[in-house]
């Protein structure tokens, strides 16, 4: 069962979809508790003696609603309710440190084999951005000048989707302008903007202890070590050491923010928190 987590990220959400696809239709949206729809799946996987296998695509969108390990649990652990079931998972990001945001209870049934894929290079980006732009814009709107901008731009980023959704951008720009081809400045403008709306959604889905932590990275004049700003999260917002790491992880986890070993400390494990992107930027989100 195929799932995209941009789409369904509750438990009741991705049940529903693998309800569908056992028995043709999603179960109500309303008046039915979840436990009710988990034990028919589990139970018609026994009584037909098949295996649910689940593809989670973006599965980071998740762990962003904290609802990640509690989902892979009710999967991963149904054997031990329902007997006979068979269940698995395929987990894809990007982030190959995906295996260590989960819980101990969780990561120990999961037991995740990496299958990596290499990044793009750029000539296999350029050759994709063009047969998609010959698909999508009339000849002589994007010349291979400026595809090459977007690829160079894709390549840096790390992300096909985003070259992908550049000329999706760079096409609205230039037919708002009333413009008859794309021009550097479109792509300029498209890369200014859709930064900002992905760094605003990202930032959108922070809860009230996350936000307050990143505007404490924001707001310092100096670079922080993770032991100083542990202090002041804890005096600004009562919070334990061990919900500040989950916190600062999480961020991590985002990209919101990199955590660099300093070598001093305790054993050496000091860190140092640098944000990914300028202080003006996050501040333009309404942090």
């Amino acid at each position: 069962c195929y799932i995209n987590c941009q789409l369904h990220t509750t438990r009741f959400g991705i049940f529903s979809q693998i309800h569908k696809k056992l028995f043709g239709h999603q179960p109500p949206e309303t008046g039915v508790p979840f436990s009710r729809v988990y034990e028919k799946v589990m139970n018609k996987l026994s009584a037909d003696n098949k295996a649910l296998v689940v593809a989670f695509d973006d599965v980071n969108y998740l762990f962003q609603t904290q609802h990640a390990n509690k989902i892979f649990y009710d999967i991963l652990r149904a054997y031990e309710e329902f007997e006979g079931v068979r269940t698995g998972i395929f987990a894809i990001i990007s982030d190959l440190e995906f295996r260590y945001a989960l819980d101990k209870n969780v990561n120990t049934v999961f037991i995740p084999q990496d299958i990596t894929f290499q990044p793009y290079t750029y000539s296999e980006i350029f050759s994709i951005l063009q047969d998609r732009a010959r698909a999508g814009f009339y000849h002589g709107v994007i010349s291979d000048e400026i595809i090459e901008e977007i690829a160079n731009h894709t390549l840096e980023v790390g992300d096909l989707r985003v070259g992908i959704d550049l000329l999706r951008v760079c096409g609205n720009i230039a037919e708002a302008n009333a413009s008859r081809s794309i021009t550097l400045e479109h792509v300029e403008e498209a890369v200014s903007k859709q930064g900002s709306i992905n760094l605003m959604e990202t930032i959108n889905s922070l809860n009230d202890i996350e936000r307050t932590l990143l505007r404490a990275v924001v707001d310092s004049d100096e670079i922080l070590t993770a032991g100083d700003l542990s202090k002041q999260f804890k005096e600004e917002a009562g919070v334990s050491y061990a919900t500040f790491n989950r916190t600062l992880e999480k961020l991590e986890f985002l990209r919101l923010v990199d955590t660099k070993f300093t070598g001093k400390g305790v054993r050496g494990n000091s860190r140092e928190i640098i944000l990914r992107f300028s202080p003006e930027d996050i501040k333009r989100c309404n942090l």
